[in-house]
């Protein structure tokens, strides 16, 4: 996989490349690639994220399975008491208004219906590219929710499939850094090595 040569290309960190087969493009974000995914001509193709940039411009790429773009992880805050579990939300809700999770994601306050301890969730459901994003998301607003803490795609279908009954509902919104384009000037654009003017071809 031959890349193009940035002029900044820390400021790519985040960010995604597509390797078509016959050409490669870079700086795709989460939503664009869902959109080049869903599309019948280039669902084939291979995602990497650009996990880290060091400072001499060397790019540490990670694979990406295509299935993580169609699918929901979360993150379940277990407490025993409604009272508890409902400061958890209430605390959870607040903190993303003052500063907004890195992707749209859905907040839940569930009674569980179950006799044993940790009978309420706090649950945050989102797309499961994001779950690094997520984590540091939740790193930064500092949040301590729940006695119990569990994570990840198959707690998603779990939570689904339980006979949960949510108290109270929230979808979060997100302010990204770097705003998605139109499905059409993605597939547009495919050609392009560069997909954004964040740093510039050498």
């Amino acid at each position: 996989m031959k890349l193009p040569r940035l002029e900044r290309p820390e400021r790519m960190a985040g960010l995604y490349i597509f390797d078509f087969g016959e050409w490669t493009a870079v700086g795709y974000t989460a939503e664009e690639i869902a959109i080049l995914l869903e599309s019948e001509q280039y669902a084939d193709g291979k995602i990497f994220k650009i996990h880290r940039v060091s400072p001499d411009g060397q790019m540490e790429l990670r694979g990406i399975s295509r299935s993580r773009f169609s699918v929901e992880s979360g993150m379940f805050f277990f407490q025993d008491e409604l009272e508890a579990a409902r400061r958890d939300f209430e605390e959870l809700q607040t903190a993303a208004e003052q500063i907004p999770p890195p992707c749209r994601a859905f907040l839940h306050l569930a009674d569980r219906h179950t006799e044993s301890r940790q009978a309420f969730v706090t649950a945050l459901i989102y797309p499961a590219e994001y779950d690094d994003e997520i984590s540091r998301w939740l790193t930064q607003i500092a949040y301590n929710g729940g006695v119990t803490v569990e994570g990840g795609v198959s707690h998603v279908a779990d939570y689904y499939q339980e006979a949960n009954t949510p108290l109270e509902r929230q979808q979060l919104w997100s302010r990204p850094a770097i705003t998605s384009r139109s499905a059409e000037e993605v597939l547009a654009k495919v050609r392009n090595a560069v997909q954004r003017p964040l740093g510039g071809v050498a």
